[in-house]
């Protein structure tokens, strides 16, 4: 059965565009394109270690069996929530199946009718489709521009009703991060509930990879965070951080926990053994450190740092106007060896297509000079 016409136009934009998306087949090249930034996806140590915990504990059952409200909540997730709970220094954890999941159930179900919600222009596109489906008014603010946040803060303050005002730690385009302390007060001063995403600053910031809020000891100021297990994590998942009352009333309204069948033992276990690891875990970290750092001074030292956008985090993002020619550079760090990914527009505003480099603790000094020197001899 064909494909009806106005789904065939759509597809034939993109092709014209040169924007349409394809699955990626694998390939072996030095890897500057995934989120696995201190390489637990890849460990061993931590592939085995879940396997031991399973047997250990008599665990065997290959899936859930149900949603978690009727037969999938088995004994792990108890286990594995309060691990994360303390490590993270909150009253309480919630698990959904992914980073998606977790920010559509929090912004369909928790702002009411009526309510507003002020998000960071440059949010993601899970937040955003959460957005979509609450009843609450949203607006957005110019990308940390505070000026601007404060300025639809005191307009709410004519109405009663709950304000959320929602950010990321790390912006996961961009790579760069919100003054927290400057927001922490905003909210506090108008009394709004603060939401922080922080799926790119788990694994990447803090004495053992806890997030910027924690590491910046604003954890008792937000009322709720997102850390999402697909990244510095090196497995699948997420889970809503706040407080004992706020994870009851998730369990009870938000739909992408309530209508889905639970995560497996072994994904829950592997989330469990990482975030063990994480606890112990300082030279891993201190290696993606030292390369965000050199990368940094070698962008420098080569001219390229005008064309970067402003980051201290493992995501870097060399702006590159225009598909065609954003593609075309990529293809050309590919075929020499290095999987650079291009981010094109629609994905990102027309005009700021960008070439997207993710930094790793277990990529040497000479990949990153080497694909650096190749970024330069192409675009100069």
């Amino acid at each position: 059965m064909e494909l009806p016409k106005s789904l065939q136009a759509k597809l034939q934009q993109r092709q014209a565009n040169n924007a349409l998306r394809q699955l990626p087949k694998a390939k072996s090249l030095v890897d500057f394109a995934s989120n696995d930034y201190i390489g637990f996806a890849h460990n061993e140590n931590l592939f085995h270690q879940t396997h031991q915990y399973l047997l250990a504990h008599n665990i065997k059952t290959n899936g859930a069996t149900g949603s978690r409200l009727i037969s999938g909540n088995h004994n792990l997730y108890e286990v594995t929530e309060n691990f994360i709970a303390q490590f993270h220094q909150a009253e309480a954890a919630l698990i959904f199946n992914s980073g998606y999941d977790a920010n559509v159930g929090f912004f369909s179900s928790v702002p009411q009718r009526n309510d507003i919600i002020l998000y960071d222009e440059l949010c993601h596109a899970s937040i955003r489709d959460g957005i979509q489906m609450s009843h609450a008014k949203a607006y957005k603010f110019s990308h940390n521009d505070f000026e601007n946040l404060a300025g639809l803060l005191k307009r709410c303050q004519t109405e009663p009703v709950e304000v959320y005002v929602v950010t990321e730690s790390v912006f996961s385009m961009d790579g760069d991060s919100p003054n927290l302390e400057v927001l922490t007060q905003l909210a506090q001063k108008y009394k709004a509930y603060l939401v922080v995403d922080e799926a790119h600053a788990l694994g990447v910031f803090g004495e053992h990879g806890e997030g910027l809020v924690q590491s910046s000891g604003l954890q008792d100021q937000v009322f709720a965070r997102i850390m999402t297990f697909g990244k510095g994590l090196g497995c699948h998942g997420a889970a809503i951080l706040g407080s004992a009352e706020l994870k009851s009333y998730l369990v009870n309204f938000a739909r992408s926990f309530i209508y889905t069948t639970g995560l497996s033992p072994h994904s829950v276990a592997t989330i469990l053994v990482a975030y063990q690891h994480l606890a112990k875990e300082k030279e891993t970290l201190a290696l993606l450190k030292n390369n965000i750092i050199f990368f940094n001074q070698e962008k420098l030292r080569l001219g390229l740092k005008p064309m970067f956008v402003y980051s201290k985090s493992a995501i870097q993002s060399a702006i590159i106007p225009g598909n065609d020619k954003v593609k075309h550079i990529a293809t050309q760090l590919q075929q020499h060896g290095f999987d650079v990914k291009p981010i094109l527009s629609p994905t990102v505003p027309e005009g700021q297509e960008r070439l997207r480099f993710c930094l790793h603790s277990y990529n040497s000094e000479m990949e990153i000079l080497n694909v650096l020197e190749l970024l330069a001899t192409f675009v100069f």
